[in-house]
């Protein structure tokens, strides 16, 4: 038997005003497409803005449905528009901000289980790293320079 260590590292800002300034528009618009999010269930709204290698911002909230499972995250709203939109492109970073409707969200909330993979998927597929900035409603925010912090032991086509 033997063990493994896996480590991840993040940093820190301690607002958005503390961040890069093309990071803090890109913020701003995950903040502002979040207020938009189709969230009459759970209450919990998500938005998410990806920048372009070809200098393009794509949007992303949630959508919740009744015939839950069938809505999507916010993440994976954006991640897959990028990917139907602009196919070529590669996805440079993410800002990810999220907030409840009914308690306050002051502690980053990184991408659930499934956008996580669905992050590593395109990752993989344009052989670059994605950094992802994510935090709540206010307060902190983590940047992850790969979704490999988030998700270590990925699966993907190289296991098929």
């Amino acid at each position: 038997m033997k063990e493994i260590n896996i480590n991840t590292s993040f940093t820190v800002y301690q607002s958005v005003a503390e961040l890069p300034q093309d990071v803090q528009l890109l913020m701003e618009q995950a903040i502002e497409i979040r207020k938009k999010a189709y969230a009459p269930y759970s209450k919990f709204r998500v938005g998410a803005a990806l920048l372009l290698d070809n200098e393009k911002v794509v949007l992303g909230s949630n959508q919740e449905n009744a015939a839950y499972p069938s809505g999507l995250c916010a993440e994976r709203v954006a991640i897959f528009q990028s990917g139907a939109i602009y196919p070529e492109a590669k996805i440079v970073k993410m800002a990810i901000s999220a907030a409840s409707d009914t308690n306050k969200t002051t502690t980053p909330i990184p991408p659930c289980g499934a956008c996580r993979q669905s992050i590593s998927e395109y990752e993989f597929k344009q052989e670059y790293p994605i950094e992802i900035y994510f935090m709540g409603e206010r307060g902190e925010v983590y940047l992850s320079k790969s979704i490999s912090n988030l998700l270590p032991l990925t699966f993907d086509k190289n296991f098929l």
